[in-house]
């Protein structure tokens, strides 16, 4: 009997429930699964921290959670390297008598208060902006006999929310951003603020969020929270704005996914007023037209590459401004469904809790790291948009686009290669289900052999899958485990979807499938199949068939040729040449041969 796929849209999927005991996963956290209510609106979820591979309670609705209580450290390590750079910055304001109060500002202090490394330290100055102080710092490293740094200066742009000049140059072999303390006074009827160096205090209720609102003085060796309530929300989990929320938001409306990235990053909790000011419809439309979309799109790929994406699409999604942060093309075909934010919200909640269960072989990179991070990256990217792969829209040269394509290029900014791979996973996705059936039935085995079959090759019966799922692999290349998961995901085998969808093991029933899978191709000897080569090049194919000219003949002898390597994978020229020069014989009685 075949296997019936059904489609994820449109179904009741994973009822709340504890997990079984799991085996430990790479994954920094875990989900438990839950219903997503794809056809009863609204559903609020959250991706659940501390995830060890262990036995877990689904965590209480977010309104109702009680009050975290995180683990902060009383002060500040600083390492060897960080002293040094310390040092040899308070030596520049001591050499020069600049009278400059040194500030380490933001995520540093932050993460290092968290117990997490961080090299990302910019220095807050109070009396001079940083192009000069780092003109004073190539002055000193001169007098010292020292190799000057280059200095970067990123200009301020009010326009787009940009107000602050910030200088950058490498110390010890790491990058520091030096800025001025700034103070903001903003005229009747103007929305661009007059920025002034200010005060230390008068910056820090400037800053985004109170938790990046402290200060480490370099001078005094001392830790600051000039707020008031910094070191409180953090230890309480809080993401709260140092001003009020709104306000905070229409100054930089960027700070909204600001906020939203590191709720998601810390499992930090969004406040009430904070969520209220974030779905206000005038900070959505400062959002959509003031921020540039290079902008957008870097904090949305922080969210994706980060430990927890899927509690940041939630935030992203319940706060409204799905449709902001992924902007579609005009008159997409078919029309965008209702709650497509829902949709493709659920889809990556569904992708984050199977990949928990199936573990690191999803984004398997062998021991590159960088590898399994684009890997999962992508995979992220393309279970978000997996409702909306076969819906296109007409470019200006009238050209069908896949929409994912035109929302991470055009809408995002992001690289051309994650759109056209996200396209590409979409479509090897859509194939892998014959695939499947074919793997786990063999029903219909025989109309495959047809479709590869042709009067000049015959594929043997036992190596139909391997041909079949070889010609796949080699369009999708070593994303072929991400287009696999994504498939098994948009299509899993049920027998009743109404019943079986809101089991507490339908996810453990994908899990087990991709497994089965993964194991037939890798067995197949598949995993890699895109790097073989062919036996015969064109010229050689032109030669062995006594074709005179190229054309699209050669082009289908050389997709046979692909096949038959699949179909013998331990075959060699000469054998390749022996079966060609057969099918010449046949070629010559069943077509004519106009140049040969």
């Amino acid at each position: 009997m075949s296997l019936r796929l059904v489609p994820l849209r449109g179904l009741l999927l994973l009822r709340r429930f504890p997990l079984r005991r799991l085996r430990r996963s790479p994954f920094a956290a875990a989900v438990p699964a839950r219903t997503f209510g794809l056809s009863s609106f609204p559903v609020r979820s959250c991706a659940l921290s501390g995830f060890s591979g262990m036995e877990v309670e689904p965590p209480p609705p977010p309104r109702q959670q009680q009050q975290r209580c995180v683990e902060v450290r009383e002060s500040l390590e600083l390492t060897e390297k960080e002293g040094r750079i310390f040092r040899r910055l308070l030596d520049v304001v001591r050499h020069f008598g600049l009278g400059t109060q040194l500030r380490v500002a933001g995520g540093w202090v932050r993460d290092k208060l968290l117990g997490k490394d961080s090299t990302d330290i910019d220095i807050a100055l109070d009396n001079m902006t940083g192009q000069n102080f780092c003109e004073k710092v190539n002055e000193y490293l001169e007098l010292m006999g020292e190799e000057q740094k280059g200095i970067g200066v990123i200009q301020c742009n009010p326009d787009q929310s940009k107000h602050l000049e910030t200088a950058r140059m490498l110390i010890f072999d790491i990058w520091i951003d030096f800025v001025n303390l700034r103070s903001e006074k903003y005229a009747e009827n103007s929305r661009i603020p007059t920025v002034e160096i200010g005060s230390a205090k008068e910056d820090a209720f400037r800053r985004d969020l109170t938790i990046n609102s402290l200060f480490f003085n370099i001078n005094t060796n001392s830790l600051e929270d000039l707020t008031g309530r910094g070191l409180e929300d953090l230890k309480k989990g809080l993401i709260v704005t140092p001003l009020p929320a709104k306000a905070t938001f229409l100054d930089d409306p960027l700070r909204v996914l600001r906020a939203i990235r590191f709720a998601a990053r810390f499992n930090f909790t969004l406040t009430e007023d904070l969520k209220e000011a974030a779905s206000d419809e005038m900070v959505k439309s400062e959002l959509g037209s003031k921020i540039s979309k290079e902008r957008i799109g870097h904090e949305v790929d922080l969210m994706m590459s980060d430990k927890h994406p899927v509690n940041a699409m939630c935030h992203v999604r319940d706060l409204g401004l799905f449709y902001v942060v992924f902007a579609f093309p005009a008159k997409p075909d078919p029309p965008v469904p209702d709650k497509c934010d829902w949709l493709c919200v659920s889809h990556i909640e569904v992708a984050w809790n199977l990949a928990h269960l199936i573990g690191c072989s999803v984004f398997s990179g062998g021991s590159d790291s960088k590898l399994q991070d684009e890997h999962r990256r992508l995979c992220w990217y393309s279970a978000l948009f997996t409702p909306v792969r076969n819906t296109v829209y007409l470019d200006k040269k009238s050209k069908k686009v896949r929409v994912a394509n035109y929302i991470i290029r055009d809408s995002l900014k992001l690289k051309a290669s994650d759109a056209d791979m996200v396209v590409n996973i979409h479509a090897a996705s859509e194939k892998f289900p014959e695939i499947i059936n074919l793997m786990e039935s063999n029903e219909k085995l025989a109309t495959v052999k047809e479709k590869l079959d042709d009067e000049y090759l015959e594929i043997p019966t036992e190596l139909v899958n391997r041909v079949l799922a070889g010609l796949i692999l080699r369009e999708i290349k070593d994303f072929w485990r991400v287009a696999l998961f994504i498939s098994i995901l948009s299509y899993p085998e049920v027998d009743n979807a109404s019943d079986s969808l809101v089991q507490q093991d339908e996810l453990h029933r994908r899990k087990e499938t991709y497994i089965r899978i993964e194991r037939s191709i890798t067995d197949l000897e598949l995993d890699g199949v895109w790097k073989m080569k062919p036996l015969l090049d064109g010229k050689a194919i032109m030669g062995v068939m006594q074709i005179k000219s190229g054309g699209p003949i050669i082009g289908k002898w050389q997709q046979r040729l692909l096949k038959w390597q699949l179909a013998h994978p331990k075959g060699t020229m000469d054998e390749c040449i022996e079966w060609m020069k057969q099918s010449q014989s046949k070629r010559q009685k069943l077509e004519p041969t106009p140049d040969s």
